[in-house]
């Protein structure tokens, strides 16, 4: 966790990153910007607390802020514990799964790892390579792997681009080099369709669309919503991520109920 670079020029990493001028982040925070010149130059060592101000006003995300506290010269705040030690929150996630189950979910952490599912997400990885489904399975590239469930996907240039989009935002948001290099090996994936390839006009969320030869039409048709915890104190629990799937037709949400009466 330790970091080589003075915690100044980590902040001031962070404000550029943010697009904020000193005057903008000294104002938000409610600090001088001559102290905050002085913080990002070195001249001046902050406190613990204003580590976590200005680190609070930037948005940086809690396991930066541990390091950010490291570079100051103080022990990290933010614990970092395994989800299967997590308690209550490992419980949450498991109620959310078993009550979503006649649709598909997937919990994730930050670099996309899948880390639980639901039964009816086997309809999402019908067909994927085992090689993308072993113990560090990461749902992106199960997503966008040629041999993955992009290969079942109607709208894959719509869909790519959706979660390519999706993973910079995480980048810019975090600075994670690992997630640049998650991107990196993604862009490289084949498509053979333009990328983004507009949503019709009825539709009000990017689908997802997969085809299914069980189906009429064959294809089923999902949308996604992602939940996450709201002010969690711990590295794990923040970083953690619940995508629920729902029917976005008539036909999938007959055929996913016509399944689930099955199990």
């Amino acid at each position: 966790m330790a970091s080589t670079r003075p915690v100044g020029e980590l902040l001031r990493g962070w404000r550029d990153r943010r697009k904020l001028s000193q005057l903008d982040l000294a104002i938000d925070a409610g600090i001088s910007t001559r102290h905050l010149s002085f913080v990002e130059t070195g001249r001046s060592a902050p406190s613990r607390e204003m580590v976590l101000r200005i680190a609070e006003h930037l948005e940086v995300p809690l396991r930066e802020r541990n390091q950010l506290l490291v570079a100051a010269g103080f022990a990290p705040l933010y614990r970092e514990t395994s989800l299967a030690e997590l308690g209550p929150a490992r419980d949450a996630v498991r109620r959310i799964l078993d009550g979503h189950t006649l649709y598909p979910a997937v919990v994730v952490d930050r670099s996309w790892r899948l880390l639980d599912a639901n039964e009816p997400v086997g309809l999402l990885t019908a067909g994927v390579a085992p090689h993308l489904l072993g113990a560090d399975a990461n749902v992106l590239r199960i997503a966008l792997h040629p041999d993955g469930v992009a290969r079942r996907t109607v709208n894959l240039g719509e869909w790519r681009a959706h979660l390519l989009g999706r993973l910079r935002k995480e980048i810019t948001l975090t600075g994670d080099p690992a997630l640049q290099e998650l991107h990196d090996e993604l862009v490289a994936y084949p498509c053979d369709q333009p990328e983004p390839v507009p949503a019709g006009p009825v539709d009000f969320v990017v689908p997802l669309r997969l085809r299914h030869d069980d189906v009429p039409g064959g294809e089923l048709a999902f949308f996604s919503i992602i939940a996450t915890f709201g002010t969690p104190l711990d590295v794990t629990v923040a970083e953690l991520a619940i995508e629920s799937f729902f029917p976005a037709d008539d036909v999938t949400t007959r055929f996913l109920g016509s399944v689930a009466g099955t199990r």
